[in-house]
């Protein structure tokens, strides 16, 4: 059984200018690294096995933050992979949000983030998204899901790690936890910057949810 802490990165500068930000990347704010020190304070008790990012910058600092302070951080090591990255929003990103989801939803009848969050699926929205980019380089639900699988797969291959720190990012974690989460848990919120949410593996590499968006263990 593995226990996989995903975490969402530190608040950045385009998290700051309210932009689209999947695959395009900027450092953390001097708030994003003091969420990061927040989330690292929840986990430093944990003896954490393994550490895993997605590539970004974002991430890869959000994660070593969190790793300076492990109980177990002179024997973690860091390992950064595009598997655990943010949906890539195409022609999107880098553009104001407020803008983007207007032109995502309006086909479908939506004029806002919080329209389409109400009513519409994560993977609804990834499948919107490429059909509203003109060049349709939009990631998809099912290009996605492709490149997730990859990802736990890899999880699932690491011998011996029990306690697995994970930083993604927000979209990415809101959209595991609509497929993943035990009933309960309200999965309609966006995670919040250096939220925790966990993820339980078993040895055949079934998945649940079991807590999501917290502050705290």
């Amino acid at each position: 059984m593995k226990r996989i802490y995903l975490v969402r990165h530190g608040k950045t500068f385009i998290n700051k200018y309210n932009k689209m930000q999947g695959w395009c990347d900027t450092p953390l704010t001097d708030e994003g690294r003091e969420g990061a020190e927040k989330a690292a304070e929840a986990l430093q008790e944990l003896p954490l096995d393994i550490a895993l990012s997605s590539n970004t910058l974002r991430a890869s600092e959000t994660c070593e933050i969190i790793m300076e302070k492990n109980c177990n951080r002179d024997l973690l090591q860091h390992l950064a992979y595009p598997y655990f990255r943010e949906h890539f929003y195409g022609y999107f990103e880098g553009m104001d949000n407020d803008v983007a989801w207007r032109m995502v939803g309006a086909a479908h009848g939506f004029t806002n983030a919080a329209d389409l969050a109400e009513h519409a699926t994560c993977d609804q929205i990834a499948d919107w998204t490429k059909e509203a980019d003109p060049y349709h380089d939009a990631e998809d639900s099912k290009e996605f899901w492709v490149r997730w699988q990859k990802g736990f797969d890899l999880i699932q291959q690491l011998d011996g790690a029990e306690n697995i720190l994970l930083v993604s990012h927000g979209f990415a974690i809101k959209t595991l936890a609509q497929k993943f989460a035990v009933d309960g848990i309200d999965t309609t919120v966006h995670p919040r910057n250096s939220s925790i949410s966990t993820l339980v593996m078993d040895e055949a590499g079934n998945l649940q949810m079991t807590s999501y968006n917290k502050l705290q263990l």
